[in-house]
């Protein structure tokens, strides 16, 4: 029975563990380099920056509710309808939304075991059951997917490439894995990292114009250095927009955010540079950790994941790296314990890690 004398939260709220971003500052150290968010070390593009100047002296203005020329942009860059897009407060705002329309009490969502973290806790909060799956050496297995699905299966949510991992499923896994679902089980695809991987990558909007049941989802946190501003997107059959669209708060994107955003699409030629330049420094830092004896996957995003002989090992070259001021992810919360995900920074950045670990693994060879 519940208490009647104090307010009771929804099922399912009080079985989230709360999320915990990447840490930004060392006891201690000073000057410290932040690589534990993958964010975009060159910024945002100065077009970016300087919409958001002009935009500010607006911000006594309501913004305008269906984000008409931000989608317009998104649309004519990508070829897809902008009537086909949502936007949110970032890609975690249009995940949240679908969620909320598609999951609720007695449903299950399926996500894999390396997956973001934040799935567990939008399934938990519309009061559904998470049901993670294994992974394939840190890969997502489109078996084991199809296996979990159930009469209470409603979404499946899929992060390619993956989060922490840097894998990616190619065009026929992907076709498999949508192929192969009910059609009333919601594959959300979550692109927020597909930037990094080509610059004509469209195997999520591909999957949207097959299948009536995909959801795509990209950010503008990465790539285009806008984490600060939290905008993202989706891309979806007409239908599930419209039943998104009833949930998404009007006014949930400022005019900064949409000035800012719109400059950034626009601005190609940035984009070009920062994955150029992440390409560049993501093949020779984990070039350098191989040469270390260290296992690092081919990565598609804007990290690399580096695995060590255990999670003591990986505890002890975190605590090396903080005291040399670098910041990186441990990634025990992602079921990882003995690996650390490390953002691509600069050259100068990614210098300074393969020097420090590589000092770090010496010392404790003549230890």
């Amino acid at each position: 029975m519940p208490d009647q004398n104090r307010i009771q939260p929804q099922p399912g709220i009080m079985d989230i563990a709360l999320y915990q971003g990447g840490a930004a500052h060392v006891d201690g150290v000073e000057n410290v380099i932040k690589l534990s968010s993958n964010e975009n070390p060159y910024g945002a593009s100065e077009k970016a920056r300087d919409a958001a100047i002009r935009a500010a002296h607006q911000m006594h203005r309501y913004p305008n509710t269906d984000h008409a020329d931000l989608r317009a942009a998104i649309g004519e860059l990508h070829g897809i309808d902008p009537d086909q897009i949502i936007c949110g407060v970032g890609s975690d705002e249009v995940l949240q939304f679908a969620a909320q329309c598609f999951a609720g009490v007695g449903d299950e969502v399926i996500m894999t075991e390396h997956g973001f973290s934040m799935y567990p806790i939008l399934t938990r909060s519309v009061g559904a059951t998470p049901v993670v799956v294994p992974e394939q050496e840190r890969r997502v297995d489109i078996q084991a997917i199809l296996g979990a699905v159930t009469e209470r299966t409603r979404i499946v949510f899929l992060t390619n490439p993956g989060n922490p991992t840097g894998t990616m499923l190619d065009d026929e896994d992907l076709h498999r894995l949508a192929k192969g679902l009910p059609p009333s089980v919601l594959l959300v695809h979550d692109g927020a990292y597909s930037e990094f991987v080509a610059e004509d990558v469209r195997h999520d909007f591909e999957l949207v114009a097959a299948y009536p049941n995909v959801l795509a989802t990209r950010t503008f946190s990465k790539i285009y250095g806008l984490g600060g501003l939290r905008i993202g997107w989706g891309h979806a059959n007409r239908d599930l927009i419209d039943v998104m669209n009833r949930v998404r708060q009007p006014f949930n994107l400022s005019v900064v955010q949409l000035a800012a955003a719109e400059a950034a699409i626009r601005d190609q030629a940035h984009v070009s540079r920062c994955r150029s330049e992440n390409a560049k420094m993501r093949a020779w830092l984990r070039n350098a950790l191989t040469d270390l004896g260290i296992g690092c996957d081919e990565s598609h995003a804007n990290f690399v994941l580096a695995r060590f002989a255990d999670a003591a090992t990986a505890d002890a070259c975190d605590a090396a790296l903080k005291a040399d001021g670098l910041i990186v992810r441990k990634a025990a919360g992602y079921g990882l314990p003995h690996c650390l995900r490390i953002t691509i920074g600069d050259e100068p950045s990614c210098r300074r890690v393969a020097h420090v670990i590589g000092r770090f693994i010496s010392e404790g060879a003549q230890s």
